[in-house]
């Protein structure tokens, strides 16, 4: 019996992004943190855009909400005006206790599974998420590690091994779970060059913040080469968080 991990969705809600086939039965025993967020320019109050769009952006949301809820997931939901949609997804992540954020993209067979575990976030998260979406599948899950400058392979292994029991404790049959360890490549090049081979990603979050990996420049070398799903594992959250000024 796994918990259900809560998992941020952030959608533009006024930009006509939509949420991509099979993804609500993807999700379908997980808590999902439904945030639709809109970025309004510095001279406009995140107040007067609520007063402008809060009634086409909730309708919009209860049709995404309803998605979810019908595949039988369970579902927070956020509104967002915002000046910064990196802070807020930031800043939202951890506020509601989200272990990962779905890149979401069409699901179609779901047969392997890249887990790519890179040293920065704890390997307890990533057995989190992966046992709380994907134990219902029958995937295999390929634990996949790059080992650094002056890592050993039998460390890079005891690595893998330890998320590898974890997700066994949590119901995982062996057979399931393979492991593989590259070295002298570029971590995030290793990576997409891998998930060729596979129909949806598992990675921690990428230095220096998550939003960067989802606005910015790794977000769109994955989207060019991988077309599934992508689920950032978050770090522990910080002792203080920023704020970034949106109304909610």
């Amino acid at each position: 019996m796994t918990d259900r991990p809560s998992i941020l969705v952030p959608i533009r809600i006024l930009e006509g992004e939509s949420i991509p086939d099979g993804v609500p039965k993807l999700l379908a025993d997980t808590n999902v943190v439904l945030l639709g967020y809109h970025v309004i320019p510095e001279q406009t109050a995140p107040g007067q855009a609520r007063m402008q769009f809060e009634e086409r952006a909730t309708a919009r949301m209860d049709e995404l909400e309803a998605l979810f809820e019908n595949a039988g997931a369970t579902v927070e939901r956020r509104l967002v005006f915002t000046h910064n949609a990196q802070q807020t997804l930031n800043r939202l992540g951890h506020e509601e206790n989200c272990l990962a954020t779905l890149l979401p993209a069409t699901v179609g067979d779901l047969d392997d599974v890249l887990v790519a575990v890179r040293g920065t976030v704890g390997i307890d998260r990533l057995a989190r998420v992966v046992a709380g979406v994907f134990a219902g599948f029958g995937a295999t899950m390929t634990l996949y590690h790059v080992a650094r400058e002056g890592e050993s392979d039998a460390d890079a292994q005891t690595l893998l091994d330890g998320l590898a029991d974890r997700l066994v404790d949590r119901g995982f049959d062996d057979a399931r779970i393979e492991t593989r360890i590259e070295s002298e490549q570029d971590p995030l090049d290793a990576i997409i060059d891998a998930t060729v081979d596979f129909d949806a990603l598992v990675m921690g979050e990428s230095d220096p913040t998550l939003a960067t990996f989802v606005f910015g420049l790794p977000a769109d070398q994955i989207a060019e080469q991988f077309l599934g799903p992508v689920f950032v594992v978050q770090r522990e959250p910080p002792e203080g968080g920023e704020e970034d000024g949106a109304a909610e």
